[in-house]
């Protein structure tokens, strides 16, 4: 996600609402949405079959769509995380269509869908820093490019929808094998209604040194969003893939349920970044797992924003000798919000090793919980992980859980665990503050300076991303 560095300047922040180059801001504006008129609000057999057919699949996937339909209505909401029961999943839009098709040019986006995803920068930063774009709106992908460096060694980098179709056999191969829809409820939801996406090829042996971008932006009131993401890094391959979402704020539920799934092969090496900043409407339930083959390495970056709850816990499962994984993660809960966040690692083979470190920001009454797992499975002699679990609470209204979950079944394992939690302090709030500060920007700055160690390793146009995120949030100008 990129803003206009103007919109990012402190003294053009209200106290009360953020504007963003002179408009409202992202969580609050939104496009007239004339396109929902006729949509259907809530799920049956015959709206998954509707997708299928507008999307001219083949029958394999519409199986595939109510298999997940069936599991789905079978299934109850999770109960071991925060409550779910305000969620009226009958009052979701499942599916709606912005525009009826995808363009390769950005002046062939219509005027008002680009007027978004200018205000993010999009267009400036594809020329700039990025190997290629994708922009998803409402439930379908807009836009779509790939610098002709990277097509020409065989990269592909496209909407699903469109990879689907020219590339069936991979996708038919990897689609919802790493995440299946009997994990729970929501991937079953996910499965049966999914709709645009990214599908990312990364040949053997190809390094893409520029990071690609997919951006996905909830405009309409009451709208699911369920983008899916299909990444394969062939054997010693090596990219780095930026995500970014929004919505605005109606005062009445969204839900976004997208799944990620990432195939890194032998000595192969992928990043996935991403920046949420939901509003405080949504429902961010969102799946992500990678499969990491011998010698391979997997790197989880992630912050989250806004929401009103956030269930997310990016997943690494370590298949062959010697391959290993880094999640880094920041969380902010501010006001009326949950942000149930963390990581899995699952270690299945020898001489794997795991990295998680997650540092979580509570503010105004909102509840910040670290979620993990860590299972070292009889078979992975000599695996190491270390897992740490840092806390800031900003005032006494608000709270931090830290709930890690470790399963050991191997004796040779080497596993640290560490976990802090602390507040702000009053002596250095007090010196910035002398320096000429105001005490929310004081405070944002020793927020940022808690981040850093996950900031960094975002490249520097995203790092500054984040910390005007945290910014915003100090300022209760967020959502």
């Amino acid at each position: 996600m990129k803003m206009p560095r103007e919109a990012l300047k402190k003294k053009n922040l209200p106290k009360k609402k953020a504007t963003v180059s002179g408009h409202d801001s992202l969580w609050d504006s939104y496009n007239q949405s004339e396109y929902m008129s006729g949509t259907k609000v809530g799920l049956d057999e015959k709206l998954v079959r509707f997708i299928s057919h507008e999307k001219q699949e083949p029958e394999w996937m519409l199986q595939k769509r109510l298999a997940a339909l069936k599991f789905y209505q079978e299934m109850p909401l999770p109960t071991w995380g925060p409550d779910l029961s305000r969620l009226d999943l009958e009052k979701i839009t499942y599916y709606a269509r912005a525009t009826d098709k995808q363009s390769q040019t950005w002046d062939d986006v219509p005027a008002d869908i680009k007027e978004t995803f200018n205000k993010l920068g999009i267009p400036q930063a594809e020329q700039e820093v990025l190997a290629g774009v994708g922009a998803q709106y409402e439930s379908t992908v807009i836009y779509h490019s790939l610098k002709e460096q990277f097509r020409s060694q065989g990269v592909v980098f496209e909407d699903l929808d469109v990879a689907l179709q020219t590339h069936e056999e991979l996708v038919k191969k990897h689609f919802m094998r790493a995440v299946p829809p009997t994990l729970h409820k929501f991937v079953a939801l996910h499965g049966a209604v999914w709709s645009g996406g990214t599908f990312l090829y990364i040949p053997k042996g190809v390094k893409v040194d520029l990071p690609l971008q997919a951006y996905f932006r909830m405009n309409a009131k009451g709208m699911g969003q369920f983008e899916h993401t299909l990444i394969i890094v062939e054997e010693e391959a090596q990219a780095h893939y930026i995500e970014g979402c929004s919505a605005p704020r109606y005062g009445v539920d969204s839900l976004h349920a997208g799944c990620v799934e990432v195939y890194v092969a032998k000595k192969a090496r992928f990043r996935y970044s991403s920046v949420e900043s939901w509003s405080k409407d949504a429902y961010n339930l969102n799946t992500k797992r990678a499969l990491v083959q011998e010698g391979a390495h997997m790197e989880w970056v992630g912050g989250n924003f806004g929401s009103n709850v956030t269930m997310l816990y990016p997943c690494s499962v370590l298949l062959g000798e010697g391959a290993s994984a880094d999640h880094l993660g920041v969380a902010f809960a501010n006001h009326g919000q949950i942000q149930d966040t963390g990581a899995k690692v699952i270690h299945l083979a020898p001489k794997t090793t795991s990295n998680i470190v997650m540092k979580s920001i509570s503010k105004d009454g909102g509840r910040a919980v670290y979620r993990g797992l860590v299972e070292i499975s009889a078979a992975a002699e000599d695996a190491v992980s270390n897992i740490k679990c840092d806390a800031l609470i900003l005032d006494p209204r608000s709270a931090s859980d830290t709930i890690p979950m470790i399963k050991i079944n191997n004796p040779t394992a080497v596993l640290a665990h560490e976990a802090t939690a602390g507040k702000l302090n009053d002596d250095d709030i007090f010196y910035l503050r002398s320096r000429g500060l105001s005490e929310s920007e004081a405070s944002a700055m020793i927020v940022n300076g808690f981040i850093n160690p996950i900031v960094k390793e975002l490249p520097l146009e995203y790092a500054v991303e984040m910390n005007r995120m945290v910014e915003l949030e100090m300022e209760n100008s967020v959502g």
